[in-house]
């Protein structure tokens, strides 16, 4: 493969609605015989002398998402095996003996890279709350990095992402948004002055349940060779099945989104007047402390994930949970289907998290059946 026999792919124009640029970006150019979609390409070895000879070097599907998705960004996009892959690639744009501030409520898969890299001695982390932009900013004072996540995971805190990221420049440290929760339709990042995104692709991007990939989103070409240097070089690349499938499901993202962020609202309506539920966290709920800044830095909506805790014991939760027929016990987040979990069984979470806090991925169910399913589920649990 040369790089002049790669099909060019379709131009987008500007001027359209990132709906329509999640279904036209990336495919190929609209000439004779062209394939519509980009086929999927199983090889792993290329004929010499061409930019691309070996699997680890590129691919056309990847070069396609990474088109695609750059363009909702507005940035340079690289895909990596995983999204924890590409955070840990992001991890190289940190000098030796660097400092990373990260937020207090962080998934705890990104939380264990840096504390396994801070145990090692190559780097420092510094915890500051993601809502509290004066605090992160303090702990921002001679950091290289700081790092945040547009809706955080599992609490739905919302951090001022340009006042974070202003700030971050004036004191020289780069702005990582992970904007998983939100994807390129509810937050651009690169637009609020983050320097770097990063997307779990494995979620609303792939929709389905059915693959692993991770992108990242730079603001500054060299940072992103910086990053396909690292995934060429740690062999963290995408399966070209999976490239395919995640730009298959970014196609029908903005109908996927808007269907479970509608069903999401409604539900946490009704469960904030539960008598079996004590607190509801949704950013875009009334009166839900992060309501007003949501409104600020995701205009579009607050997505389809929310929080809840069961007004019971562990034991109660757990039961509930056992009660759901239609929401899934499992975790995860972004499919279809809708998910639920608790998060404290899991040993990350448990410091952060209220023992029955439950964390929900609505997924495009119709909303009735859903609804019933946890009402019925926390009457049969909590009596």
């Amino acid at each position: 493969m040369t790089e002049s026999s790669t099909p060019s792919l379709v131009r987008v124009d500007p001027a359209w609605s990132p709906d329509t640029i999640a279904v036209q970006a990336g495919r190929p150019a609209r000439v004779a015989g062209a394939p519509v979609n980009q086929p999927l390409v199983a090889s792993s070895t290329y004929c010499h002398d061409a930019a691309i000879e070996y699997g680890r070097d590129g691919n056309a599907g990847w070069t396609a998402l990474e088109t695609a998705l750059g363009v909702l960004d507005g940035g340079r996009a690289v895909t990596f095996a995983s999204g924890l892959a590409a955070a840990v690639a992001i991890s190289d744009l940190v000098p030796a003996d660097g400092t990373v501030v990260l937020s207090t409520v962080t998934y705890y898969g990104v939380r264990s890279v840096f504390e396994r890299m801070a145990a090692a001695g190559r780097l420092h982390v510094r915890f500051a709350p993601a809502d509290d932009t004066a605090a992160v900013l303090a702990a921002a004072e001679g950091a290289d990095m700081v790092w945040v996540e547009s809706i955080a995971n599992p609490l739905m805190v919302v951090p001022d992402v340009p006042a974070i990221a202003e700030g971050a420049r004036e004191r020289g440290a780069l702005t990582v948004v992970d904007a998983t929760f939100a994807t390129p339709l509810r937050q651009r990042p690169l637009d609020l002055g983050a320097d770097v995104v990063l997307h779990s692709a494995t979620k609303f991007i792939g929709g389905h349940s059915d693959l692993l990939l991770g992108a990242a989103v730079c603001r500054d070409a060299a940072r992103a060779d910086v990053l396909t240097a690292h995934r060429h070089d740690h062999g963290s690349v995408p399966g070209n099945l999976e490239a395919f499938l995640a730009l298959r499901g970014l196609r029908t993202l903005a109908v996927r989104l808007d269907r479970a962020e509608a069903s999401a609202a409604e539900l946490a309506r009704r469960l904030a007047a539960h008598p079996h539920v004590s607190r509801v966290n949704y950013p875009g709920l009334p009166g839900d402390p992060q309501q007003e800044r949501a409104s600020r830095v995701l205009p579009h909506g607050a997505g389809p994930m929310l929080s809840f805790e069961v007004a019971g014991s562990v034991e109660q939760t757990e039961a509930f949970l056992a009660r759901l027929r239609l929401v899934t016990h499992a975790t995860s987040l972004g499919g279809v289907e809708s998910l639920i979990e608790r998060r404290a069984r899991y040993a990350g979470d448990a410091p952060l998290v209220g023992p029955t806090l439950c964390r929900m991925s609505v997924g495009i169910e119709a909303v009735e059946d859903l609804w019933a399913d946890l009402d019925g589920a926390l009457r049969a649990a909590l009596g």
